[in-house]
């Protein structure tokens, strides 16, 4: 088959809507959305995309082989699909060498919490695994999709990578780069991204991230970029010539890009990515809504105080609860609606006090005050520790983290 009719056939199968106007649900690299109070329908995305379930064989095979405990967000299906997790886990079995990639796209200079999703797995992945981790700051992307001139996306970038870095990534394994000063700095980079443009076809790439005639060609152009950190040659100075594997811990919503890349990659003689797949963070508003910056009302930023995250939960965050006490005692609250306990999923890492939770509201024992009033108990030391660990950071720390050298792989 030639690579024009393979890629062609990808092409056809991965089309974001399939062809289907009746869907309600809307997931894109940049919309998120659905018509159900629950939010995103998983099951039905996994067909769509053609992933695989994370199901109870493959987290019992990953904690045979790690000899450590599953992470809580998979054990709750927070990361609930994978692509090739069976071909890392054979990889660690084997004691071959394999690396992480995950990215942040800075668009504002305060992160909220859904932003730590993917970064609190990546920590846990690089601690586990003990592999090579970079982070892809995708300041481009920002400049071409937002309202935003190439100075304040560079500078968002760097403020974006002090909440990363205190989240207590191994400064000895990770490296986190701008593309916009990456690009210039490694040609190995720019070379992977090129010969990823020249593998897809503008009507391709058109298909897979539904590109209009009016889009600007940059936006054309940048899922290569995006990609890219997918080869392991675009870092020569930690991985040299190796042509090894990665695996990619992200939304789902950035399965397109990497769906691209798996079928370009064996065309250029890499493996292709294997990937964990995270649900979305709802919106304080439901999981109907979209967190927004613009509005601070719709999410919990890392810099809030505690008393922000008191108002915020107390006002806006949905409740699943009835419309009286003796409504809600006779009934009891919906838990697979209302925030708060969808939050506790997240970030309430006890298993037995978040399913004596969830009885308690089902039952009507616990009120919709009492649950808002654990999760702010819960959230707030949160965000004031990543506050303190962030306070820390200093400018020199950043620099050590963005800047191109080897990593502690290259001893091994």
């Amino acid at each position: 088959m030639s690579v024009e009719s393979g890629i062609q056939d990808f092409t056809e199968k991965m089309t974001l809507n399939d062809g289907k106007e009746d869907e309600d649900d809307v997931v894109d690299p940049w919309n998120v959305q659905s018509k159900n109070k629950t939010g995103v329908d998983y099951d039905k995305l996994i067909k769509r995309f053609g992933s695989s379930k994370i199901d109870q064989e493959l987290l019992t095979r990953w904690e045979k082989v790690t000899g450590k405990p599953i992470h809580h967000l998979m054990r709750r299906g927070i990361f609930f699909s994978h692509r090739d997790m069976h071909t890392i886990l054979n990889l660690k079995e084997q004691g071959k060498p394999f690396y992480l990639y995950t990215g942040r796209g800075p668009s504002s200079d305060a992160m909220h919490l859904g932003h730590l999703i993917p970064f609190i797995v990546s920590k846990w992945l690089q601690d586990v695994f003990d592999v090579p981790l970079v982070i892809q700051l995708t300041d481009d992307e920002k400049f071409l999709w937002k309202d935003l001139t190439v100075e304040e996306t560079i500078k968002l970038a760097r403020e974006n990578a002090k909440d990363i870095i205190a989240c207590g990534f191994d400064v000895e394994n990770t490296f986190i780069f701008s593309d916009f000063n990456y690009i210039g700095q490694c040609p190995g980079f720019y070379q992977n991204i090129v010969r990823i443009q020249k593998s897809v076809t503008f009507n391709q790439v058109k298909g897979i991230f539904g590109f209009g005639d009016s889009d600007v060609i940059g936006k054309i152009s940048f899922p290569a970029t995006q990609a890219a950190p997918a080869l392991s040659t675009s870092f020569p100075f930690i991985f040299g010539a190796k042509k090894l594997n990665c695996l990619i811990p992200c939304a789902i919503d950035q399965d397109p890009y990497f769906r691209m890349t798996r079928d370009v990659a064996p065309r250029l003689g890499f493996p292709k990515p294997a990937l964990l797949h995270s649900v979305f963070f709802p919106a304080l508003q439901g999981a109907e809504t979209k967190m927004s910056a613009s509005d601070p009302n719709t999410a919990i930023f890392l810099t809030d105080t505690p008393k922000q995250i008191k108002n915020k939960v107390n006002k806006h965050a949905f409740s699943g609860g009835r419309d009286t006490i003796e409504e809600h005692r006779e009934k009891g609250g919906n838990c697979s609606v209302d925030i708060s306990y969808q939050y506790l999923r997240f970030f309430l890492e006890d298993d037995e006090k978040l399913k004596t939770v969830e009885q308690e509201y089902s039952s009507g024992a616990m009120l919709t005050g009492e649950l808002k009033k654990l999760l702010i108990e819960t959230v707030t030391p949160i965000v004031q520790a990543h506050q303190q660990r962030r306070a820390a950071v200093s400018e020199e720390v950043v620099t050590q983290f963005m800047t191109p050298r080897p990593l502690r792989f290259m001893n091994q």
